[in-house]
């Protein structure tokens, strides 16, 4: 390797060899790096959830919070109480009000829907 500025094909492969595998231990070396700081920040964040919770009152236990509920599905905004209608005819009264608004359905919120009596009726 007296001659760099006109290696042989031998000599070329072994540089670009000794590139690549300096570049991969750079990036080994990064990633055990950033491992090690993750390690780190994610154990004084649990140290710190552990003394907030201690400090932290236990809530009293009520009836209410005994009872499981289903999870909420994504982007829903709580509970939707219907009364004397169906779950479908309250969906779609929700996808035209959403049209009709122009707005994606799960920036509204829907706490109740009830049918109205009509003139006939009365």
């Amino acid at each position: 390797m007296n001659n760099l500025t006109n290696p042989t094909f031998g000599e070329a492969a072994l540089i670009a060899l000794m590139g690549i595998l300096f570049v991969f231990a750079v990036l080994a070396f990064l990633m055990v790096i950033l491992m090690i700081s993750a390690a780190i920040f994610g154990a004084i964040e649990r140290k710190k959830k552990a003394k907030a919770a201690s400090k932290a009152p236990a809530p009293a236990a009520s009836p209410a919070a005994e009872e499981k509920k289903a999870p909420l599905a994504k982007g829903s905004c709580g509970d939707l109480k219907l009364h004397d209608v169906p779950a479908r005819d309250a969906a779609m009264v929700m996808a035209i009000v959403a049209d009709e608004l122009k707005t994606p359905l799960n920036e509204l919120r829907f706490t109740s829907i009830k049918k109205a009596e009509s003139e006939e009726a009365k």
